[in-house]
């Protein structure tokens, strides 16, 4: 499971079987959400927040960071994703405090 982003507690991550659409997982605790970042002619158009099947969702005050988090590094995260599931390339693990 590689792991985009730790967020003061809450790991952002893509699962390594991943599937369109473009998507990360957010994790508290046992607590776990989804963002979808739906992409139409190569923009950004909307970002899903949704469940995880067989999981809690993540409580309010996560869903919150990680909302912020999705919405601040959207671009970030759609260029990992293909770096990771098209050209095969890794990244590190980035550690945010506060959101710039």
């Amino acid at each position: 499971m590689p792991q985009l982003y730790e967020y003061l507690g809450l790991a952002i991550f893509f699962y390594v079987n991943e599937h369109d659409p473009i998507h990360v997982h957010g994790r508290y605790d046992r607590n776990e959400s989804k963002a979808e970042l739906i992409i139409k002619n190569g923009k950004l158009i909307e970002i899903k927040f949704t469940p995880v099947k067989g999981r809690k969702p993540l409580k309010t005050a996560e869903m919150k960071k990680f909302k912020a988090l999705v919405q601040f590094k959207s671009q970030e995260i759609i260029t990992k994703w293909i770096e990771y599931f098209v050209l095969n390339k890794s990244f590190k693990l980035e550690k945010i405090n506060k959101l710039k």
